[in-house]
């Protein structure tokens, strides 16, 4: 079983990297079915990583769109309280 320790500390772009690396090895075959193996583990686990980054990305994208249309909504109702004065 290969070690995949390490996955959880990569960056976005260095597990979509090696993820890449690890894809191409797979389907360029010659690889020893044990090591194929190995190879689809980290893959896996790769991949999740990624996920992991861009569900963390949608999240803080649609917070951020949350804000700005509370602050949008907080503005436009200011307004109107200062147009009725």
């Amino acid at each position: 079983m290969p070690d995949n320790s390490d996955v959880p500390t990569l960056s976005y772009e260095a597990a979509r990297d090696e993820l890449v690396d690890v894809v191409a090895r797979l389907e360029a075959g010659g690889e020893p079915l044990e090591r194929s193996l190995d190879l689809w583990e980290r893959g896996e686990a790769l991949a999740a990583r990624c996920q992991q980054w861009l569900d963390g990305a949608r999240e803080r994208l649609a917070a951020a769109q949350g804000q700005a249309a509370q602050g949008q909504a907080t503005q436009g109702q200011a307004t109107s309280d200062d147009d009725d004065a």
